[in-house]
């Protein structure tokens, strides 16, 4: 897909703590690989998240000072940037990924972009979707008879994943004006 692919297509995965965001991304991860897209994934995080473990020589880089840290091995490498504007935009966090056919984003269920809502009633919080033009499908665990978006399965990856290729091999919707909603 990559050839004549454009512009990576995006779609989020957000939810409440606790919906089963990730497990839904790691059980679709497999499923959109073996149907021969290429996917990267962005996870928001809340403050104070660190890959770096201090003792660490790329801690002890940061914390004298520098402004970006890398990180390479035989087996991979991972950049770390230290901010002082807060926190970017996701655009501009997609702008340092690699191409690729598929970004799946989980969380940044705020920000105006394509996403699936992870949502259980169980959990006792309400549902996103009604509040967020973004939302393009509702993944419950139960039925959601006043839901006005597509509602998929979430203990079904596989219809997950089949909605999400559909979605993005149509082509790109803009996102409603937050005024308009």
């Amino acid at each position: 897909m990559h050839e004549g692919a454009g512009r990576m297509r995006v779609i989020g995965l957000a939810g409440w703590s606790g919906s089963g965001k990730t497990t839904l991304l790691v059980a679709l991860l497999p499923i959109l690989r073996a149907r021969g897209l290429s996917v990267s994934t962005v996870k928001h995080a809340h403050d104070g998240f660190d890959m770096d473990r201090p003792g660490k020589d790329s801690f002890r880089h940061r914390q004298a000072g520098a402004q970006e840290v890398l990180v390479a091995s035989a087996t991979r490498w991972a950049l770390l940037h230290e901010l002082a504007d807060g926190e970017p935009p996701l655009a501009d966090l997609l702008s340092h990924l690699a191409p690729v056919d598929l970004v799946l984003v989980e969380g940044f269920k705020t920000h105006p972009f394509a996403k699936i809502e992870i949502f259980r009633p169980s959990l006792g919080k309400p549902p996103i979707w009604p509040d967020e033009p973004g939302i393009v499908a509702v993944a419950s665990d139960a039925e959601l008879p006043g839901c006005d978006r597509a509602v998929l399965r979430l203990d079904e990856p596989q219809g997950v994943a089949d909605f999400i290729l559909a979605f993005i091999a149509a082509p790109p919707l803009p996102v409603p004006d937050r005024a308009c909603a």
